[in-house]
């Protein structure tokens, strides 16, 4: 076989480079914390299991099904919560729900379980989902603590965006002691609390008393974007949420 020109060979020589380089690229990091996409956003749920995440409080059941995490819920228990391992402050968050219209549930941020805080329980932040008339989807309650931080009282256009039997999608921007939450793209709380700056993001199933047949919640699509304060050197404008 003749040689082929210098100029050719090193074409090819480039390209089975990147074709070496692509095969043996390996994402960092459990399979909760894999980059989504170039812009910063980071998986929080692989689709298949429930690697990075710990059950507390109540027993409720959580399973994967259909790529989407199910929790359920069980008679005589109190408030159960599947929590990330992780820990996060400044970030963006978005997922899709959809819950039994019978079934209060939620969403945790900023949240946490200290053995020396009512022997564990959960505390924190919570974006509300409410399928009840209220229709207060989207406000935020501070769980194990002080009650109603922002309700949807005098937010028509949030409660009506609600879509009952539906997925829904959740977008939460904790920024500093700025929190800000949306229910389908529609602004729903927005306000200043700086008691908790950090803690575990959580998916809640409310207890049910003595009700016997199970109700679920369902999530899928949870994805975080950490936000870097404009005042740190390692700031980027692409990280700052909107």
């Amino acid at each position: 076989m003749g040689t082929l020109p210098n100029r050719t060979f090193l074409a090819v020589a480039l390209a089975c480079m990147i074709a070496a380089s692509g095969c043996s690229h390996e994402r960092a990091g459990d399979a909760t914390a894999t980059p989504d996409d170039s812009d910063g956003w980071i998986s929080l749920f692989d689709g298949s299991t429930l690697d990075g995440w710990a059950r507390r409080g109540g027993r409720a059941d959580f399973r994967v099904e259909d790529g989407q995490i199910v929790g359920s819920t069980r008679p005589h228990e109190p408030n159960g919560f599947l929590c990330t391992v992780r820990e996060y402050s400044d970030f963006e968050l978005e997922l899709r729900f959809r819950t039994d219209q019978d079934l209060n549930s939620g969403v945790q941020f900023r949240s946490a379980s200290l053995p020396d805080y009512q022997a564990g329980r959960v505390h924190g932040y919570q974006y509300e989902i409410d399928p009840s008339p209220r229709a207060w989807t989207g406000g935020v309650y501070d769980e194990g603590r002080r009650g109603w931080l922002a309700s949807l009282e005098s937010n028509p256009q949030a409660r009506e965006a609600y879509r009952p039997h539906e997925w829904n999608q959740l977008r939460i921007v904790a920024r500093g002691d700025h929190i800000r939450t949306w229910i389908n793209g529609v602004p729903a709380a927005d306000f200043r609390d700086d008691l908790s700056p950090s803690g575990f993001i959580a998916l809640q199933v409310h207890g049910v008393g003595d009700r016997l047949d199970p109700l679920e919640a369902r999530w899928t699509a949870i994805r975080i974007r950490p936000i870097t304060p404009p005042d740190s050197p390692g700031h980027e404008s692409g990280a700052s949420a909107r």
